[in-house]
């Protein structure tokens, strides 16, 4: 039920994409304004509101500001561990009630965890709304962790571990990723945690996770709907506002990552991968720099389906990879854009590497054509849209620019400034952030391949 992991749904839909979505006539999209109101409590917590009477639903999330970032040192996977223990019973509450207080009256539920918060989220119909705000505040104020609760799901956790990192081809290069691709950041810890510290957590451990990061003044609640105003604002003061504020500070994670000074390559290995695989990692701007928007759009030319560069040279014309993908992943802090391909049968690293940073050299040496960009903001732009035709949609959207940009209007202009990259634009961002010395190089292949214990590392790298 609950969804982990942005690298999971890269490698499940990759080569999926196509050139479907619709393409919008680009001129000058106007995106409608979304006139929510923010409102804080004495307690901490932020609301923001925003009605949509188009449907007699509403959307209710809850953003808490913890991410796998967060995680204590050794003991990586906390963050996404509390996606599953927060369904599980409360003071007031049974295991699995929310599924019961959405499912039973035909909507539903979901969590996820990002590198920088987690967020909690349902749709119901809209008079059922004071029972979800009643029972967001319950698992907020009295999650029951306890040693039964604690070990069930970090069973569950680790299962999803071995079901999406051990057992699918390439689930240990995208784990790799991040774990490669930082020095110094939190960042370096995988969300998904690891069967080891896993193991070596305590009750004690968890229980004060939640005691430090599970509190009102480190929560956004967002609600998007069919509701009365001056309603929402009693039923929130009701059961949010009775939630105490802890004494102690909030931790916040401060560790810079320092600029890379020289290219360094992994060699990973994985028992059961049919063919091998590069990835290629730069170290990227935070998600709120507006350097961003041009790196969205850089990601969509380079990998964004079957018209993309990257898949038209390496998979098409020079047929020495089956497909080919580009990631901007941008988060709070610095971000990674990522190049990589599953290589051809017969083909070798060396090959896809000099192959996609020649693609990458192509757009930093001349201007992406006016075609490419038109195109690439049509997808972005279409995909904005489409989220925003929902109430989730929109309380989505709330969420990211509140808690993610810490900056909720940017909600109503990201539009306009993705609308306004030009291939310019594009081109010095390249130049800017993709040279030799802010390059990772990982290469995956089969277990088989892997050097004699004891062999040299090559000095630039390590072997796993």
């Amino acid at each position: 039920m609950k969804r982990y992991g942005k690298f999971l749904a890269l490698l499940l839909t990759l080569g999926l994409l196509t050139a479907t979505v619709a393409q919008l006539a680009i001129g000058q999209v106007s995106m409608p304004q979304m006139n929510f109101r923010d409102r804080t409590l004495p307690n901490g917590l932020r609301m923001l509101s925003l009605e949509d009477h188009s449907s007699p639903t509403v959307a209710i999330q809850v953003w808490y500001k913890v991410g796998s970032k967060d995680d204590p040192e050794g003991r990586s996977g906390f963050a996404h561990l509390f996606e599953h223990m927060m369904f599980k019973s409360t003071r007031n509450m049974k295991d699995e009630m929310m599924d019961r207080l959405t499912e039973d009256v035909g909507g539903w539920n979901n969590a996820s965890t990002w590198d920088d918060f987690t967020n909690y989220y349902e749709v119901v119909p809209s008079n059922y709304l004071e029972t979800l705000l009643w029972a967001e505040a319950d698992r907020m104020a009295s999650l029951t962790v306890d040693e039964k609760n604690f070990k069930s799901e970090r069973a569950v956790v680790q299962e999803e571990f071995r079901s999406r990192v051990l057992a699918p081809p390439y689930g240990r290069l995208f784990y790799a990723i991040e774990r490669r691709s930082y020095t110094t950041h939190p960042y370096r810890r995988p969300g998904i945690g690891s069967l080891e510290e896993l193991d070596a957590a305590t009750l004690a451990d968890v229980q004060a996770f939640f005691k430090t990061f599970y509190r009102p003044d480190n929560a956004t609640l967002i609600v998007v709907g069919d509701f009365d105003p001056k309603q929402l604002d009693a039923w929130v003061d009701k059961y949010f506002g009775r939630v105490p504020k802890p004494d102690h500070p909030l931790p916040r994670v401060t560790v810079k990552e320092p600029a890379r000074t020289a290219e360094k390559r992994f060699q990973e290995f994985g028992p059961n991968v049919p063919l091998p695989a590069v990835a290629i990692t730069y170290l990227a701007p935070p998600a709120g720099s507006d350097d961003a928007y041009a790196l969205r759009v850089a990601e969509s030319i380079l990998g964004a389906g079957e018209s993309s560069r990257l898949y038209q040279s390496l998979v098409y014309r020079q047929q020495v990879a089956q497909e080919a993908f580009a990631q901007a992943d941008m988060r709070e802090d610095p971000g990674l854009f990522i190049l990589g391909a599953i290589l051809a049968s017969e083909k070798q690293p060396i090959e896809v590497e000099r192959a996609l940073l020649a693609e990458l050299k192509r757009v930093q040496s001349e201007p992406v054509t006016q075609a490419e960009l038109e195109k690439a903001k049509s997808q972005l732009l279409t995909n904005l849209i489409r989220e925003r035709e929902t109430a989730s949609g929109k309380a989505d959207a709330l969420g990211r620019a509140a808690v993610l940009l810490a900056d909720a209007r940017r909600v109503n202009t990201d539009a306009a400034k993705l609308q306004a990259v030009t291939t310019a634009d594009v081109q010095r961002v390249m130049q800017k952030y993709f040279n030799d010395n802010n390059r990772v190089v990982i290469t995956y292949t089969s277990e088989p391949e892997k050097p004699a214990a004891g062999a040299a590392e090559n000095g630039k790298g390590g072997n796993r």
